[in-house]
């Protein structure tokens, strides 16, 4: 049944290395002298996993920071055949400078760097499908979608990058943690949270949805029920 699928998908993948690949590990020492944060190595090695077991054509991910689980994808794909385009979406062009230098580090691997939000991106996109003219601004479709974002933007740039799945496609993200403490309604990660639990209710209709808790976080992945 389809609705089993995201089950079987964001299974471990026992014959997947589970050390973490040396570019990464590189990576993540870097984040921690940047003071950056990152997702466990269990979420990340998980998503890796699952994005291995679609197979897709294209991937996007969006909020790729210096590229910590990039690393992971791109390990996974070096030297392989099937993917046409590993697009890695960032906000600012400080991070696509350090993005760019991993993508040459894995030269066999097709990828594309594009700097903007999600929103900005998509809303770009729709306009570009009506006149046509010249390059899209962001890929059209993706079999495999990765959100990271902060609470505050997380909901809006799922619901961003939602319409780009392909039928067949999965987007992952990791769910937030509640605000605690005495906040006020107004409060941005309240807001936020708010905004992302309206998105579960409402993509529900539309979407299989599956949570997967790991050490350090939980999974959450999106299929479209048709």
């Amino acid at each position: 049944m389809r609705e089993d699928l995201l089950a079987a998908i964001l299974a471990a993948d026992k014959e997947l290395s589970r050390d973490e690949p040396e570019v990464a590990a590189n990576i993540g020492q870097q984040l921690e002298h940047m003071g950056l944060t990152t997702w466990s190595i269990s979420v990340r090695r998980r998503i890796r996993d699952a994005v291995a077991r679609i197979s897709p054509k294209n991937i996007i991910q969006t909020g790729a920071g210096i590229g910590h689980l990039s690393a992971w994808i791109l390990d996974h794909y070096e030297g392989k055949d099937g993917l046409e385009n590993f697009q890695i979406i960032e906000e600012g062009n400080r991070f696509a400078v350090i993005l760019t230098r991993l993508c040459q580090r894995y030269s066999s691997v097709p990828t594309s760097i594009k700097v903007g939000t999600p929103s900005l991106l998509t809303g770009e996109l729709k306009a570009w499908n009506i006149a046509k003219t010249g390059d899209p601004p962001m890929q059209e479709n993706a079999d495999a979608i990765i959100v990271d974002a902060t609470m505050e933007k997380l909901a809006d740039d799922i619901s961003a990058m939602l319409p780009l799945l392909t039928k067949n496609g999965v987007l992952f993200t990791i769910e937030p943690t509640p605000p605690v403490g005495d906040r006020d309604d107004d409060d941005a990660e309240v807001v936020g949270f708010n905004k992302w639990m309206d998105l579960i209710r409402n993509t529900n209709e539309s979407h299989h949805i599956a949570f997967a808790p790991l050490f350090g976080g939980t999974i959450v992945a999106w299929l479209p029920k048709n």
